[in-house]
């Protein structure tokens, strides 16, 4: 990290308790102005009660497949909690504290009060005291395979004290873990992965093993008033198609320091990103918190390539053990939020599913690392948004190469709704599957029980390609919106002739969705039977899709919009839920697309708004959510999957990256 970078972000100088041979024990440190805001947004403290134990958080960054806490029990004391392993059964605690330092003096072990804990977007910090020693400890990722702990002990007594430093293993809980060791190396093997772990030690502070634990202890030393000491030790895990050789001599010539130093520097040059990106309405210190935590929520979801997985992505939460996989809309939805900060981790976002598109352009649901564990789903696609999320990056880094690269595949993608999806050629599509079972056709909607699929059936269009009895105006919306999109990326491409055909289409299905879909005695858009002449009644957030892609007239905006803002139907306590809050059928508890409040789609709403001169309405619905939604604008709670729309309660998986991308987008655009 060149000096001037660091520097670059250095905004006040300000007092933290640290170790030096200084008699005050205070230091000066560098504060980032931005970084700062993201102190302790997220509270990790927990210990695991078995392998399984999802009670707590995880701090994760670089993209490791792997992640810490802090230990809330005194028997794990010394040291971060777990690490909890994403390189095995969909998520599974190694132990309670793989790396747990123990501090003896005179033969006795120290015990330690609760520490003092300090998290940032950057690393991890905890700080003892037991009054004659300090201890401080920092968690800093160095790689997407490593992290760095640094022990820094201060003695602060005015004598002389004799001390040994010992680590073991504090009571594994994934049995599947093997020790063995080299020197000052313990190597972890698993018959549940192909990962292997590493833990280094001090040159010549050789590791023991001792039955089915370890102990890796210093020789013994002395600490002078006010004298410290620092120890390093690092944790691996990393998979076979990495070189763990190169992570070896990266590790050997690292400088914790300095890699604290850019890791701070990147977080606050990420998070200046947003926070200056931030509407003048909402540029206060909480929305700025907030920020911080969404930023956050997509960071700890986010894996390097492994296995099947061939770029960088985000899992939809780390936190669910269903979730440990990548998702087409929720990977496009990802890519949009990140694409505010960091275009290059949404290009590989986007490149995860159309590394598995198959020849006639299908984009596959979800995809998984490991087929052992999980099988990739063929059994439907998701909604059309991914030439909206390349518009999204391309406009922030006018990286034409990216577009070349995704424009055919893209194109592709959007012709296969055609030629899969269209079961009477009349030019609108409908949800469907390849397998011709109706449950995997509700999904290829996203919205999997929504009451708009309670009686529908399913039609064959030919082999492998089945579709609803219904056409779905979202769909068309998307598809409508595609449109506009792929003529962008053509302008871009200087593709005249592709430019003039998706305009061209769009124009004429924006007709269509007007005619078919809009009821003039509702004021709203419904679903349709296939011929057209019927509505599928039943408000839900399908119903302002059009406003989103701008394929509204502006009577039938108007009408929608008054529909969104009444109280008894929509504008609740989190406005825009996915159905009516009067209808007989709506049930945010046990009904997953039956009500909750899914942040994509009140997102969806507000943008409708915005794009029919609704500002206002979208403003006080933007404020309506966040302040509404549970713990969204509090420190330590994690972002909800969903939320019930009525009491706020958050539902759900927790760390949900979706609904962090989309509180991104609600803050930042105009």
């Amino acid at each position: 990290m060149q000096l001037n970078k660091v520097v670059k972000h250095i905004v006040v100088l300000v007092l933290v308790l640290s170790f030096s041979c200084s008699k005050s024990k205070e230091v000066v440190s560098i504060k980032y102005e931005n970084l700062a805001k993201s102190r302790n947004v997220l509270d990790y403290s927990g210990t695991p009660n078995s392998k399984f134990d999802r009670k707590m958080l995880v701090f994760s960054d670089q993209g490791a497949w792997f992640g810490y806490g802090y230990p809330n029990s005194s028997e794990s004391f010394g040291g971060f909690t777990g690490p909890f392993l994403m390189t095995q059964e969909n998520g599974t605690w190694s132990s309670k504290n793989l790396s747990q330092l123990s501090v003896t003096s005179n033969s006795e072990t120290i015990q330690w009060e609760s520490p003092k804990i300090i998290s940032h977007n950057s690393h991890l910090e905890q700080q003892y005291d037991n009054g004659d020693l300090l201890l401080n400890q920092k968690l800093v990722f160095i790689s997407g395979h490593t992290a760095a702990i640094k022990t820094v002990i201060l003695n602060n007594s005015e004598h002389e004290i004799q001390l040994v430093t010992k680590w073991n293993n504090n009571s594994t809980l994934t049995e599947s873990l093997e020790f063995s060791s080299s020197q000052n190396e313990l190597i972890i093997n698993s018959i549940k992965s192909e990962a292997i772990g590493h833990i280094i030690f001090p040159v010549g502070q050789n590791v023991a093993l001792i039955e089915s634990n370890y102990v890796s202890t210093t020789d013994s030393f002395s600490l002078k008033p006010n004298q410290s000491k620092e120890i390093t030790i690092f944790q691996a895990f990393i998979f076979p198609e990495y070189s763990w050789e190169k992570e070896k001599d990266l590790i050997s010539n690292i400088s914790f320091d300095s890699i604290l130093a850019s890791r701070q520097s990147e977080k606050e040059d990420q998070l200046s990103k947003l926070v200056n990106k931030l509407k003048e309405n909402f540029k206060d210190s909480i929305y700025e918190q907030v920020l911080s935590k969404a930023h956050l929520t997509l960071q700890n979801n986010w894996r390097i390539p492994a296995g099947e997985i061939k770029h960088a992505g985000l899992f939809p939460s780390y936190h669910y053990a269903g979730f440990h996989g990548f998702w087409s809309w929720d990977s496009w939805k990802h890519a949009v939020g990140l694409s505010y900060y960091n275009t290059d981790l949404a290009k590989k976002q986007m490149k995860v599913m159309f590394d598995f598109q198959k020849e006639d352009g299908f984009i596959v649901d979800c995809v998984y690392r490991d087929n052992l564990i999980e099988k990739h789903n063929y059994r439907d696609t998701k909604p059309p948004l991914s030439a909206w999320a390349v518009v999204q990056i391309f406009e922030k880094d006018q990286d034409l190469e990216f577009v070349k690269y995704m424009y055919p595949k893209l194109k592709k993608y959007h012709e296969w709704w055609y030629n899969k999806r269209d079961h009477d050629q009349d030019g609108l599509c409908e949800y469907g599957s390849t397998d011709g079972s109706l449950i995997a056709a509700k999904w290829e909607s996203g919205m999997d029980n929504a009451i708009r699929f309670d009686d529908s059936e399913i039609l064959k269009n030919e082999e492998d390609a089945y579709s609803l009895d219904q056409e779905s105006v979202d769909l068309n919306a998307y598809l409508y919106a595609e449109k506009l999109y792929l003529a962008k990326l053509a302008e871009a491409l200087k593709l005249p002739n592709d430019k003039e055909k998706f305009s061209y289409e769009a124009e004429n299905l924006k007709t269509v969705i007007q005619s078919q879909f809009f009821d003039e005695q509702d004021g709203w858009f419904y679903d349709t039977t296939l011929d057209g002449k019927t509505f599928i009644k039943g408000e839900g957030s399908e119903g302002w899709t059009a406003l989103w892609a701008k394929a509204a007239t502006q009577e039938q905006a108007e009408a929608v919009k008054n529909r969104m803002m009444n109280p008894a139907k929509f504008f609740t306590k989190i406005p825009f839920q996915t159905m009516s809050a009067d209808h007989p059928k709506f049930d945010p508890l046990k009904g997953y697309w039956r009500g909750p409040n899914w942040l994509d789609q009140a997102y969806f709403g507000v943008r409708g708004l915005k794009n029919y001169g609704f500002n206002d309405d979208a403003h006080k619905a933007t404020v309506q959510i966040l302040k509404g939604a549970e713990g969204l604008l509090d420190k330590g709670t994690s972002i909800r999957e969903n939320y019930h729309p009525l009491t706020g309660e958050g539902l759900h998986a927790k760390n949900f990256s979706w609904s962090a991308a989309h509180i991104i987008m609600l803050l930042l655009e105009e």
